[in-house]
């Protein structure tokens, strides 16, 4: 593929299925089993910073946000 536009190759593609199968499995999202891509905010998707104590899943500036409303308390 030498197009520059995203939507013009998937409309190549579209026609081509067998051609759009392989270009989904060569340039789909990669299955994670371990690493820092497998753990993801629930609230906004961010992968840094992660929070999963006590089953929270969220990143520290979500976990900020929403920490008084689910009972957590600041003491400094």
């Amino acid at each position: 593929m030498t197009t520059k536009d995203w939507k013009k190759q998937l409309k190549i593609l579209s026609v081509k299925p067998p051609k759009m199968n392989k270009y989904i499995k060569h340039n789909g999202k990669k299955v994670r089993s371990c690493g820092i891509d497998l753990h993801h905010c629930i609230k906004c998707g961010r992968t840094g910073g992660h929070i999963s104590k006590y089953g929270l899943h969220m990143c520290r500036l979500c976990f900020r946000d929403y920490a008084v409303k689910m009972g957590f308390k600041k003491y400094s």
